[in-house]
């Protein structure tokens, strides 16, 4: 109860609203059950003694309504009703389907928006941490099982005690004894097969959430390492992996399937069994033969409306027990604590005039893991162009993540000017700064919607985009294919070399015009020519403009005025250019 409490905290106020409008259409397709079933007793019997109906004082202000004189009139108003409430409600059983359907769906967006929303705006330490097949498959496929396996179930499963109650309560009218014999038979029989089902459906909503992930996993993982896959022939491995993860799912559905439409055939034949037994009995008492057929047909008709009505709230059921295992990794994900800062929208950044202090930093990423490195000061002043080098697992991209402000400090401060950063303000330094990592990551567009990263392309300045290309030693390349800056790169650049990539992702931290630029082996894909090049142009930029690099290649850190080295050791030592390649 409590997980359908978080999850009605998540529905949208103007999804409330509809649902407001599911319940009236609910309230009247009930409505109008009773009167389609009430209508067939008084309908049969003007078929079968209208003498009898003629005189039955239910009908009287009907009789005075339509001004009937004789029995023979009372057919044809009697047939009207009849005809006339069949099809109204089919009318508005049909937009109750509709709008049950559409508002399921509308509610599994809010819930599929709302996860991806608090994702990214989870911090950068929570995104390392975590696998992001189980975010995509969330995303994507467990709130689909939540829309169509929980949402919607429920807004069946409501119509359908509310039509179950209204049609009972027709035939409990009827006649008593015969109602209860339906009421149980089949009632019963649901409730015996939900109770020795309820394992099986366990056992299948666990098999479904825990290699749905798998399955988007393997598929990531093959698809993204294709150029790995076809040289060491490891096909059949990926295959093979995709392979025991999809069947078992496959499988589950289908069990799932099985148990939620099985039920239904068996009914059928119990209740034409029990219409056929109250029909001999009714035979063999002391009842006229137009009374028996009336009830009968009465009672044949409300347990074909009953029976499609109560496979359907077994059904929404059943996959409500088989989504339940998606369903809570949902509600997880919609727990996700959105940072402080996360709705912040000013344009205006933090004031970088001055310098960049580091404090008595230290940092490791959990309690239970080891420091990556203890007691860290320095301080980087504006303009001024910065390399870090050291081993492997010396910590440089981690202090480069702090500097970003994509990590906070474990002990110790980051300041800015004098001004802490810390979870309130850290966005507000972040829009001072551009990054390009060592492997760049692109869409399948064209280079100018690459260069200009999260920009509609009709908000993209086309004179930065040519002076940042211009920078980033691109400009030449690009102006030499047939279709210029709309050229198409592919998906993640595959339509062309490496070193086109790299300067893609240079010219787009260069659109920016960013006052802080970090550069995590960013040059590496760049011949040397070229690299030079582009370091000159850096230089070009004006005495403003903050470079922070990772470089293993000395060459590239030729213009920076100062260096420094970390060792997971010894620390932080800063030094120069001309001590480092003596």
């Amino acid at each position: 109860m409590n997980n359908f409490k978080l999850l009605w905290s998540h529905i949208k106020i103007r999804r409330r609203k509809q649902l407001l409008l599911f319940a009236c259409l609910l309230l009247l397709a009930s409505f109008l059950e009773i009167l389609s079933v009430g209508s067939v007793l008084p309908f049969i019997g003007a078929l079968t003694n209208p003498e009898e109906v003629f005189k039955s004082d239910y009908l009287q202000p009907i009789i005075s309504l339509f001004g009937i004189t004789s029995s023979k009139q009372i057919l044809m108003p009697l047939t009207v009703i009849f005809i006339s409430a069949a099809i109204i409600t089919g009318i508005i059983r049909i937009a109750l389907l509709y709008v049950s359907n559409r508002l399921a769906q509308a509610m599994g967006s809010d819930l599929s928006l709302e996860i991806y929303q608090r994702t990214l705006n989870q911090d950068y330490s929570v995104h390392i941490s975590r696998n992001s097949s189980e975010i995509v498959t969330s995303i994507i496929t467990k709130t689909n099982l939540v829309s169509d396996g929980i949402l919607l179930p429920i807004m069946n499963l409501i119509s359908s005690s509310f039509i179950i109650v209204a049609l009972m309560s027709v035939l409990f009218v009827i006649d008593v004894s015969v109602a209860l014999i339906l009421a149980s038979s089949m009632g019963g029989t649901y409730l015996l097969i939900m109770h020795f089902s309820r394992r099986q459906i366990q056992e299948n909503s666990l098999v479904i959430s825990t290699l749905s992930t798998q399955k988007i996993k393997s598929l990531q993982e093959g698809l993204g390492s294709m150029r790995d896959i076809l040289l060491s022939q490891a096909q059949n491995f990926y295959y093979r992996i995709y392979r025991d993860a999809d069947l078992p799912v496959r499988r589950a559905f289908a069990s799932l399937a099985f148990i939620g439409g099985s039920p239904k055939y068996a009914i059928e034949a119990l209740g034409m069994t029990i219409v056929a037994l109250l029909a001999y009995s009714m035979s063999n008492q002391d009842l006229s033969s137009s009374g028996t057929i009336a009830v009968l047909a009465a009672f044949a008709i409300g347990a074909q409306r009953i029976l499609p009505t109560l496979q359907l709230a077994y059904s929404s059921y059943s996959l409500m027990r088989g989504s339940n295992e998606s369903f809570k990794d949902v509600l997880h994900l919609l727990e996700q604590p959105l940072p402080k800062n996360s709705n912040q929208e000013s344009n205006q950044a933090i004031s970088f005039k001055s310098k960049i202090e580091l404090k008595n930093v230290s940092f490791r990423y959990s309690i239970n893991s080891p420091w990556v490195f203890k007691n860290i000061n320095l301080e980087i002043k504006n303009g001024d162009h910065v390399g870090f080098i050291g081993p492997t697992g010396s910590g440089k991209s981690t202090l480069i993540d702090i500097l970003l402000g994509l990590l906070l400090p474990s002990e110790g401060k980051l300041f800015i000017d004098g001004i802490e950063i810390d979870e309130t303000n850290r966005r507000l330094w972040q829009k001072n700064i551009a990054h390009v990592p060592q492997v760049i990551v692109l869409s399948d567009n064209s280079v100018e919607e690459n260069i200009a990263f999260a920009t509609h392309k009709s908000d993209i300045n086309t004179t930065k985009i040519f002076k940042a290309a211009k920078e980033a030693q691109l400009s030449e390349l690009i102006e030499s294919w047939p279709k210029k800056y709309q050229t198409l790169i592919g998906e993640n650049g595959i339509k062309i070399s490496g070193g086109q990539r790299q300067r893609i992702g240079i010219a787009r931290a260069l659109y920016n015009e960013s006052k802080v630029l970090f550069f995590d082996e960013a040059t590496s894909a760049l011949d040397n020519k070229t690299e030079k090049n582009f370091m000159k142009s850096l230089n070009g930029l004006g005495k403003d403009l903050t470079l922070l690099m990772i470089a293993h290649r000395l060459t590239t850190l030729e213009n920076c005025n100062k260096i420094i080295e970390l060792d997971s050791t010894d620390g932080l030592k800063e030094t120069q250019y001309d001590q480092i390649i003596q």
